[in-house]
């Protein structure tokens, strides 16, 4: 009984953030006929205000996020196009990150340059699993094995320390940023701010529930080795 209480407790620890964006999100996803424009005009209206010139606004299918390197606002389609409180205020989030790039925020500089390491790091951690038990019937050492093992492990959780090192970027994106500019900019009214923050929580959030699925994956490996 008592494991069974544990498991749907690491459940929920894992899945329920992820399960709380989704919601949040959907919740406030309906069009709105009283919004001037859409996510994508939002995002494209904030860039020119700012004065961001080098940063194009485009439509993607990876998810939501702006892309330092190319010094892009990608959308989805849905919050591109869509003329919703989600939209504007994802939108909004995602431009928040590119003003963080304009004026030199350090902590999404250091971001940047720790992800690309870090999915290679993870990529390796990844073959070094495969490898564990195949050094450790060669060498004829479970000790090499397991060796091989922890570090393969300790290597994949990198990518847990990524999305614990984004968590400050992306809130500051959305309340130091994307808040502020919705408020202050007259862009929603003060009935829809309380909706707002809840939605640019959830877009910080949805790094939480990265981790959490990182953390997922590094204890499958571990389970599937261990059979």
């Amino acid at each position: 009984m008592g494991f069974v209480i544990l498991m749907i407790l690491l459940a929920a620890l894992i899945f329920g953030p992820g399960i709380w964006v989704r919601r949040v999100l959907a919740k406030h996803s309906g069009t709105r006929k009283d919004f001037p424009g859409t996510g994508g005009e939002l995002a494209q209206h904030l860039v020119d205000y700012y004065k961001l010139d080098n940063v194009t606004v485009e439509e993607t299918t990876e998810g939501d996020h702006y892309d330092p390197r190319a010094k892009a606002v990608r959308l989805t389609r849905a919050v591109g196009k869509g003329r919703s409180l989600t939209s504007v205020v994802t939108a909004a989030h995602e431009v928040g990150h590119a003003i963080q790039d304009h004026t030199g925020y350090l902590p999404l500089a250091a971001r940047t340059k720790f992800i690309g390491s870090a999915m290679r790091i993870e990529k390796i951690g990844s073959y070094a699993l495969f490898a564990a038990p195949v050094i450790g019937a060669l060498t004829g050492s479970p000790a090499a094995a397991i060796l091989t093992l922890v570090g393969a492990v300790a290597i994949m959780g990198s990518s847990i320390a990524v999305h614990v090192m984004t968590l400050p970027v992306e809130f500051d994106a959305s309340f130091n940023r994307a808040l502020p500019i919705l408020r202050e900019g007259g862009y929603l009214s003060e009935r829809d701010l309380p909706a707002a923050q809840d939605i640019l929580r959830a877009c910080a959030m949805t790094y939480v529930a990265g981790s959490l699925a990182s953390l997922l994956n590094v204890a499958r490996w571990i389970a599937i080795l261990r059979r």
